[in-house]
């Protein structure tokens, strides 16, 4: 894939996030199958009832959370990977642009705050909302070379 389909429909880079590179994923499931072969479970059990390694107790969500950390891999929205549900990616494409920073409703930052439908990443800050004001006034490839928000 190249530089440029890395962008995804709301400013993110796919180049910089872990799940497209998929290294955690990649070593949680590494684990997981090391501790299944030793079964680590037996020895947890038995270290949870020494007060100094008490937090073993909690060893079956320790393995819940590894299962979910193998599923932290991503192929980049514009590969099919990313949220199903993305409204992002779907309005860009029924408006045939290729990202919020073609959008004809974005004048200026405080505009694209607002946008209804970035709000579920509201949660990560407001990188992705610098990256697309910087891909509207610099463009793909100045992007792809300057420092980029996450």
């Amino acid at each position: 894939m190249g530089k440029e389909e890395l962008i995804s429909y709301c400013g993110l880079y796919c180049g910089d996030c872990f799940g497209y590179h998929g290294k955690i994923a990649s070593l949680a499931d590494e684990l997981n199958k090391e501790l299944k072969e030793v079964n680590f479970k037996k020895n947890a059990d038995f270290f949870a009832e020494i007060p100094i390694f008490k937090a073993f107790k909690n060893y079956d969500r320790f393995v819940e959370l590894l299962e979910t950390l193998k599923e932290l891999k991503c192929e980049g929205c514009r590969t099919g990977g990313g949220p199903p549900f993305c409204e992002i990616r779907k309005c860009c494409n029924e408006k045939g642009i290729k990202g919020c920073w073609e959008c004809e409703e974005f004048k200026d930052y405080n505009e694209l705050k607002e946008c209804e439908k970035l709000q579920f990443l509201k949660t990560h800050g407001d990188g992705h909302i610098k990256n697309l004001v910087i891909l509207r006034d610099n463009g793909a490839e100045e992007f792809i070379k300057g420092d980029r928000n996450w």
